[in-house]
Parts: structure tokens; sequence; C-alpha cells
């Protein structure tokens, strides 16, 4: 009897279409402009984001927690539906866009802010790094520089 590695039934089936980076195959190249934005540029976007949030909340509307969502909320959906990036999206080169390359239209962004605000959805990724909230939105977050 024949001895086998334990990785080799543990890591699943060998994929043939296996791809180098994410958004490979969606026709992303691996680094520069028009690249999937990666996990920790993301994640301090969505801190800038939520810091300023509840800025805005502290000095508004004492730090109430819903006021908090609500503006971290109107911020995405202002930003993202309309310019196609939030405050913390630019600051780290990044740009939220249709998977045709085009701008995201307002309704894309409507379903994107709306799911990113739920949080978990963002916290379920694909092989191209996409959150659910981008697949159902049909968007990707990719680099402008």
């Amino acid at each position: 009897m024949e001895r086998k590695d334990f990785s080799s039934w543990l890591e699943g089936p060998p994929q043939p279409n296996s791809q180098q980076w994410p958004g490979e195959q969606l026709g992303r190249p691996e680094r520069g402009p028009g690249s999937v934005a990666r996990f920790p540029r993301r994640l301090m976007a969505v801190f800038l984001d939520w810091g300023l949030s509840m800025l805005i909340s502290y000095w508004l509307f004492s730090s109430h927690e819903l006021a908090t969502l609500l503006v971290f909320f109107a911020g995405q959906l202002l930003g993202v539906g309309l310019l196609g990036h939030s405050l913390g999206h630019r600051l780290f080169g990044m740009q939220v866009q249709s998977m045709d390359g085009d701008a995201v239209k307002p309704r894309q962004g409507l379903i994107r802010s709306v799911l990113l605000c739920l949080f978990i959805p963002a916290l379920v990724v694909d092989k191209d790094q996409r959150g659910l909230h981008d697949r159902l939105a049909k968007s990707i977050l990719v680099n402008i520089r």
C-alpha cells in the first residue's frame, strides 16, 4: 500500500485554470493601474472612512451609533455612487469600477454601500479579492496608480 501525502487531498483536486494573481481571469493586470486593490490598502481606506464618519457623528450627533453608520453610508453612497471612490479610496489610490472598467452607476453604488454597511458581505471574498458587496453590485475595487 502506497502512502499518500496529506497535502494532496487537503488542497483538493488540482485546478487547471488556477490564476497567478487576483483579477487575472477578469483581465486585470498583476500590478499598477487597473489591478485589483489588495486587502491592506482596502482596510486602511475603510478605517479612514469610518474614522471620518465617527468624527462627523461626534460633531453633529453626539456620537450616536446609528448616526455614525448613516454618515458612513452617505459618504460611501455619494463618493462611490457619484465619483467612483470614497475619500479613503482616493487617498490610498483606489477606485470602484464596473466590471467592464467604466465608472460605477449610481445603482451599483447604492447596492455596494448598503451591503458594505452590513459589514459581513465585505468579509466574504472570492479568488479575485472581491467581497460579496462588490460581486452583487457587479463592481471591483482597483488601483488607479
